[in-house]
Parts: structure tokens; sequence; C-alpha cells
């Protein structure tokens, strides 16, 4: 089918079934209607439909422009003088892309209904949103690692730093990052599972059980808290590492995000009133 017919036959189902929804009689919306003018001329007209309100008679001709591009005031000045030559015809004029001013202000003046009418476009059927905000909270535990004894025993943990930011700028779902590895003087260690905490010649000296049962009140409250050590190594995938301090140290962070409800797939077209800005989505269940 000819794309300009396609885009009548378009207007057509489309405003049958806003006439269906709008008119108590039934109605049927015609496509390419002849009519004789009071001129004599025979005028084609896109789309037309007759409707009677009380003993009255209504008349509507659309003028179909299946346009890429802003209709010009000549081709609604064209419209007018079909319209005028009609007996108490309403006109209206419908195009996907839109009108030029000059249009729109003839339009106006001589009262022609200007539309544009196509379908959705992606966003276009966006009926609401909703915002979900989370506080999040996360409790870190973090090594300060004796640089003496790293040194001293080649051990350089930048590239490790340098890992750590790496894997939170890929954390999904995305989260600002507030602390940042590779400045920071306390780091978490990878360590093996039922770790401890030993001394030189490998003796318990403690666990994180038991450090953890011996946080202060004020570090629920969101205070962080350091234990500090003399001669101590922690259990690492690495083998033992010696460490200086343990630190508990919270994070926290406030996360929003909007959900868009999107109704695209259930719209069939986007019905835009272009003197006034006024958009009606049409469903693709319109009655026909």
């Amino acid at each position: 089918m000819n794309p300009n017919t396609e885009y009548e036959k378009f207007a057509q189902e489309i405003y049958q079934g806003l006439v269906n929804a709008d008119v108590v009689k039934t109605t049927d919306v015609k496509h390419n209607v002849k009519l004789v003018g009071k001129s004599g001329q025979t005028h084609q007209i896109d789309v037309y439909w007759e409707y009677e309100i009380a003993g009255v008679k209504h008349k509507v001709a659309i003028e179909c422009k299946n346009y890429n591009n802003a209709v010009s005031v000549g081709k609604v000045r064209d419209f007018y003088g079909v319209l005028a030559d009609l007996n108490n015809t309403a006109g209206i004029m419908v195009t996907k892309v839109g009108y030029q001013e000059g249009a729109k202000d003839y339009a106006s003046h001589y009262g022609i209904s200007l539309k544009e009418l196509r379908t959705p476009n992606r966003g276009e059927g966006i009926i609401g949103e909703m915002e979900l905000n989370l506080n999040i909270a996360i409790r870190h535990c973090l090594f300060l690692v004796d640089d003496e004894w790293a040194k001293a025993n080649n051990l350089d943990f930048s590239h490790y730093r340098n890992f750590l930011d790496s894997m939170s700028s890929f954390r999904h779902p995305p989260r600002k990052q507030s602390i940042v590895w590779t400045n920071a003087t306390h780091i978490p260690l990878e360590t093996i599972p039922n770790a401890k905490i030993r001394d030189e010649k490998g003796r318990v000296i403690a666990t994180f059980d038991k450090l953890e049962r011996n946080l202060p009140e004020s570090f629920d409250s969101g205070s962080d808290h350091t234990f500090y050590f003399q001669d101590a190594y922690v259990d690492t995938r690495w083998g033992p590492i010696k460490i200086k301090e343990v630190k508990y140290a919270h994070e926290k962070e406030k996360q929003t995000t909007v959900f868009s409800i999107d109704a695209h797939e259930f719209i069939k077209a986007v019905l835009k009133d272009a003197l006034n800005g006024e958009i009606r989505l049409i469903a693709k269940d319109t009655p026909h």
C-alpha cells in the first residue's frame, strides 16, 4: 500500500475510535471521499464523517499530510480553500512532524484544527514515575599494614589498591564510591576462612569474633573504632601480613533510583494539538 494511503487509513482508524467514544449515534468515518463544493468543483477528502446532534448535522473533513518536514502555510491555505467551497464543514489537518509558524497562525485565524498524529516514539508512553530511596550502610573491616615490614618483604600494595578502586567502579547497581582505596591509610585484605591474628611466633592473640564482641556501643551509632597491635600478623591468601591496626568503619550512602512506568507497548498513537500543545495517547484497545 502507498505510504500516504497507509497514513490516511491510520488517521481514519484513530478518528473512528475517537468518534465512537464521543458521539452517541453510530457514525462511519470514511476514507477517500469525493464531495462537490458550492462552485461545482469535486474535492477529494482523505478522511470524512458526518454526525447529527439535536437535529443538527455536523461535517468534518481531514486532510492528511504524510510529511517528514513541517507543513507550510501554503498547504493550510489550500485546505482552507476546499473548506470554504464546502457547506459548513469543519477542517482538521494531520501530519507526523509539525507545522511552520505561519501555518499555525493562518489555521488559528480561520478555525482550522492542526494535529500531529503518529505512532509513539520511545519515551512518549511514560505515564508515571516511582522514586525508590535506599539508605545503604556497609561495615568494613580494614587493616593498617606495617609499611616497613612490607617493603622489607618486597610486598607492594599499590597495585592491589588500584584493583580495589577499579572493582568499586564496576559494582552493580552503580553506587557512589565514598572510599578511595588508593589514598586510604587502612585497606581491606583478603583473609582466609577462619583467619586469626597471630604474633610473630604464630600464636593466636585475637580473633575477629572477639574483636567484634569488643566493639563499643558508639560503633553501632555510626562511629568508627580501631584496635591497635604491637606485633601482629593476619592470615591472608598471600600468607601472614604484618599489621598495626584493625579498623572497623562505616560507609553510608543514600541511593535514589527513579523507575519510569512506560506504557509504550500499549499505545497505538500519539495525537497532539499543534496549536495548544495538548497531547492525547490513544490506547491499542480503543473501540472501533
